[in-house]
């Protein structure tokens, strides 16, 4: 039995699972765009999904998608583009904003983007990972917040959360792949993340200043 209950014709992926293939965050995936042409159909599915993020196929071949979060669309969004690639087996995805390229290796999905395509995030480092999952959920603030702290800095090994704190619709976001982006362009280095309840998210910057962010994707249901 499943614990997500969509209507046909969606499917619904799990983004930057564990290594034990636990966790990840929740997409929902609209094959078929046209069955929702305009951006009041599509945020209406967004908000009664409720999944932090719902990708909208618009056009299967070339990868043509759009992402919306709810009451938001997103110029780009990380898992929802590592989901969609994943599931479309290709090797660029098309967004106004430019073109993501996208590669296979063994069980991890990888997505090319640039750190300006990212909206705007509020990072705060603390001095450990303890303290970052004692963090209440929401924590007091307004804006977006990644909250990070090392686990193991040689590593380059990262524990972290985030808080979209726009309002009840996601309280918290499970694995937030454009927030991972951001942090490894800021810090300059290849970053391993758990994120939320157990999700990994992986990442490796480029000299050209594009990020490749990566992670495990497992189907949770066939629409």
């Amino acid at each position: 039995m499943s614990d997500y209950d969509v209507p046909r014709g969606i499917d619904v992926l799990r983004v930057f699972c564990g290594p034990d293939g636990r966790h990840g965050n929740a997409l929902g995936v609209v094959r078929d765009g046209r069955d929702h042409p305009d951006e009041a159909s599509r945020q209406l599915l967004a908000q009664r999904l409720g999944f932090s993020e719902t990708v909208f196929v618009d056009d299967p071949e070339r990868g043509r998608v759009d992402i919306h979060a709810p009451g938001l669309r997103l110029p780009f969004a990380g898992h929802p583009l590592v989901g969609a690639a994943w599931l479309l087996d290709l090797e660029v995805l098309e967004l106004e904003v430019g073109d993501v390229f996208a590669r296979q290796d063994g069980e991890f999905t990888w997505i090319t983007a640039r750190p300006e395509w990212v909206p705007p995030r509020t990072f705060q480092r603390y001095a450990s990972a303890a303290e970052v999952d004692a963090l209440p959920a929401p924590p007091p603030g307004e804006g977006w917040l990644y909250a990070w702290a090392w686990e193991d800095e040689a590593a380059g090994r990262v524990r972290a959360r985030a808080f979209p704190r726009r309002g009840k619709a996601i309280v918290e976001d499970e694995a937030t792949g454009a927030a991972a982006l951001l942090l490894s362009a800021r810090l300059g280095r290849a970053l391993n993340i758990t994120q939320g309840r157990g999700s990994q998210i992986l990442t490796a910057p480029a000299p050209d200043g594009t990020v490749e962010v990566g992670g495990r994707v497992l189907m949770a249901v066939r629409g």
